[in-house]
């Protein structure tokens, strides 16, 4: 999965690029159109953060192939409670579009915090003549220019299940999602545990479907340091993601770790969408 700070799968400082020149149109990778539904809670409050419960829900809608393109409809809504009795309201909605060769990447998000428009984005990256071309209208209008080697959040998708289908533990890369402000990029550091045997006791029903039953899935880890932040000390992860990752690019069991309170993503509902004739 992919998306906002709260992502899901958009998944991984740079220290060894990996494959950064394939797209994904070129990966012995079959993604699965799919809609998925997450329950977000607060498992944990290491204090300073001010957050004293969170409840919440994720919609992520999947579709298309390495020959049309892959669309993504994002939508995340949580609710966050202070220690003062105050609650928040934060609804994100996005939706994206990225080409199989991961050359070109187009991207809208509105964000409403208290059912008050409080960021709207709109943008597109293009990969060509040696650097990837970010091009906004909203906030703002403007354009931004960075390597060629930065991935969008399918392709990096992609290069995950690559990296765990050979074995390897390790992938860095450079990656642009057009999230916030559509003006970040991150270095991002995934680590890949051992492909599970067969599936744990406990897990959640939506996950017991037949399409993935012979799926092979890994553990993974996903840490996003935001470049060009100034460090005024140890660099730590802006935030780092952790889920089983199925081979068709299905994920579950959820934990998003941002320092000061990690939160926990259970797996509710799973629908596989009608799949695509692509052959590539």
């Amino acid at each position: 999965m992919q998306t906002t700070k709260l992502r899901l799968l958009s998944a991984p400082a740079a220290l060894v690029l990996a494959n950064l020149g394939a797209g994904a149109a070129e990966a012995n990778v079959r993604l699965a159109p799919h809609r998925a539904v997450y329950e977000l809670n607060l498992s944990e409050n290491r204090g300073g953060s001010g957050v004293e419960q969170v409840r919440g829900r994720i919609v992520y809608e999947f579709k298309g192939d390495a020959c049309d393109g892959y669309q993504l409809n994002f939508r995340q809504v949580t609710e966050i409670g202070s220690g003062e009795g105050q609650t928040n309201r934060s609804d994100l909605r996005s939706e994206s579009w990225e080409d199989g060769a991961g050359k070109s990447f187009k991207f809208t998000a509105r964000n409403f915090l208290n059912d008050q428009l409080d960021r709207d984005t709109d943008g597109r990256a293009e990969k060509a003549s040696g650097a990837t071309k970010v091009t906004l209208k909203k906030p703002k209008s403007g354009q931004n220019a960075y390597e060629a080697g930065m991935l969008f959040p399918t392709e990096h998708l992609v290069k995950i299940i690559e990296t765990a289908q050979r074995r390897e533990t390790l992938l860095q890369a450079a990656v642009y999602d057009g999230s916030e402000a559509g003006d970040k990029t991150y270095d991002t550091l995934t680590i890949i545990g051992k492909q599970a045997d067969a599936p744990p006791a406990d897990i959640e029903p939506p996950a017991k479907k037949p399409e993935l039953e012979k799926e092979a899935f890994w553990p993974v880890a996903v840490s996003y340091f935001e470049r060009g932040k100034k460090l005024t000390g140890e660099q730590t992860p802006d935030y780092q993601m952790s889920f089983d990752l199925y081979a068709n690019g299905v994920s579950r069991d959820l934990r998003i770790d941002y320092g000061s309170f990690v939160l926990t993503g259970a797996l509710k509902e799973l629908e596989f969408l009608k799949p695509t004739a692509c052959k590539r």
